[in-house]
């Protein structure tokens, strides 16, 4: 990959990076920490204490998820820093520049991903 392509990359996984912790920020209200946030939602929540408890799991999900997402997009940055980024992690060939468009935190190429997901019996692993 060459160094202008992989300089693209770059700045499009740091935009990624920079969208996810601002998510991050919001979902905590801020700089509060995921127990102040879970703890203010709970106090805003009148008496609907199932309503404020079933947000608080989404809330924590998404934060989850959200931070899956953050560590794939430091992974990838790391590739690019290392010269490694675009190529499969199982055959070591490359990975198609549309499916990193789509997904730049992407590991392996479409036959390798395949193989991963029939292997898993069907089920995808997040984002890789």
């Amino acid at each position: 990959m060459t160094q202008n392509i992989s300089d693209t990359f770059a700045l499009q996984l740091q935009a990624m990076r920079a969208d996810v912790l601002a998510q991050l920020r919001a979902q905590r209200g801020g700089r509060i920490g995921r127990a102040e946030a879970a703890a203010q939602a709970r106090d805003e929540a009148s008496d609907d204490w199932a309503q404020a408890d079933a947000e608080r799991d989404l809330a924590f999900a998404l934060e989850e998820r959200e931070a899956a997402e953050l560590v794939a997009i430091d992974e990838a940055l790391k590739r690019v820093a290392d010269g490694s980024f675009g190529l499969c992690v199982d055959c070591g060939t490359a990975i198609a520049t549309a499916r990193l468009h789509a997904n730049p935190t992407a590991l392996r190429c479409v036959d390798c991903q395949g193989k991963l997901e029939k292997s898993r019996g069907g089920v995808s692993a997040p984002s890789l």
